[in-house]
C-alpha cells in the first residue's frame, strides 16, 4: 500500500450542487426558496467551511482510466479501471478555506426536472468558487497502480473528468483542474 499528498489548483471555477432538505417556509415562492436556500448546496465541514468531497475525485479517476484505455503490461486487453475503481480511495474531503458565508453565487436557467433539453426552465442559484486550491491524499492498494500510472490518470481526470456541477465529464466547463506536486510515501 501506497499513499500520495497532492497539492491540487483550479484550471476552472468548481461549483457544487449538493441536495438539501432545507425547509420551505409558509407561503414561500420557488424562486424566494431558491434565494434564501442556494447555500446550502454547499458541502462544508462542522465549521460551515466548504470542502470537496473525497467521493469527487475518487469517482473521476476510474472515469479518466476507462477514457484512456491504458493497457497493463503482460495482461493482454486488460486495463487499469477496475484497479482505479476498487484499489484507490481518496482519505477525506479536501478544504478549500472559504465559508459558506462567503462564497459567490451564479445563477442559470436550468431545466427544471433536471434533463437536458426537456423543455420548461427555471432559475437555479448555485455557488461557484472562481479559483481554488487544496491538498487531498489518496491510497492506493494494489501496486498494479504505478506512481506514473496514477498521475497519468490523475492529470486525465483533472483535465477531462473534472468535480463538481456543470463539470466536462458532463459537457461542462467548471470543476478542471491540476496537480502541482506529488509527495509518495511507501
Amino acid at each position: 500500500m501506497r499513499t500520495v499528498l497532492i497539492q491540487i489548483e483550479s484550471l476552472s471555477p468548481y461549483s457544487q450542487s449538493r441536495m438539501h432538505d432545507a425547509p420551505k417556509k409558509d407561503k414561500e415562492r420557488p424562486d424566494e426558496y431558491e434565494a434564501r436556500t442556494w447555500r446550502e448546496k454547499c458541502t462544508t465541514d462542522e465549521a460551515g467551511q466548504i470542502v470537496i468531497p473525497a467521493m469527487a475525485f475518487k469517482m473521476a479517476l476510474p472515469v479518466a482510466a476507462r477514457k484512456m484505455g491504458m493497457q497493463i503490461p503482460g495482461r493482454g486487453k486488460s486495463t487499469f479501471t477496475k484497479y482505479f475503481e476498487a484499489d484507490v480511495i481518496c482519505t477525506g474531503n479536501a478544504p478549500l478555506g472559504i465559508h459558506k458565508d462567503k462564497v459567490a453565487s451564479i445563477t442559470i436557467n436550468a431545466n427544471s426536472d433536471g434533463v437536458r433539453g426537456s423543455g420548461k426552465r427555471v432559475k437555479r442559484t448555485f455557488p461557484i468558487v472562481p479559483a481554488w486550491k487544496t491538498t487531498a491524499e489518496f491510497m492506493i492498494f494494489d501496486d498494479t497502480v504505478t506512481r506514473e500510472v496514477f498521475e497519468a490518470v490523475f492529470e486525465a481526470a483533472g483535465m477531462g473528468v473534472g468535480i463538481g456541477r456543470f463539470r466536462p465529464e458532463n459537457g461542462g466547463l467548471n470543476g478542471r483542474f491540476k496537480a502541482t506536486s506529488y509527495k509518495w510515501k511507501e
